[in-house]
């Protein structure tokens, strides 16, 4: 059971991105599955996350975020995907994909049980 997060890299601000989490031996269609970053120096904190089947709720955390991410979910290959846009300085941060064993999202962070490995977004001119 794992996460694979990937698609992270260096942009100039205004730019876009597209980050992909890929499930293996969990299914992102069931439960809630997100999104979290960590900006060096700063807490992990939530950006989005996809509720699991029977809700399909995508929810919000960061208001700086909104108009600009994107949450889209492939079930036939069991990836969620982050589509960012105009991306700013402030969204560098490691960006990390997690699943908790439950349908509806959570906000904190020790609620999730699985976790990728992170992928590193920098937003620098």
């Amino acid at each position: 059971v794992q996460l694979q997060a990937s698609g992270g890299g260096l942009v100039q601000p205004g730019e876009s991105l597209t980050l992909s989490c890929e499930g293996s031996g969990v299914p992102l269609d069931i439960y809630a599955t997100g999104w979290f970053r960590q900006a060096p120096g700063k807490e992990r904190e939530a950006v989005l996350c996809y509720s699991g089947r029977g809700t399909d709720d995508i929810n919000h955390y960061l208001d700086s975020v909104k108009g600009r991410f994107t949450l889209s979910r492939d079930s036939a290959k069991n990836t969620l995907y982050l589509q960012m846009n105009n991306l700013k300085p402030e969204d560098t941060a490691v960006y990390y994909c997690a699943t908790l064993y439950g349908r509806r999202c959570r906000s904190a962070a020790s609620e999730y049980d699985i976790w990728g490995q992170g992928t590193l977004v920098t937003v620098s001119s």
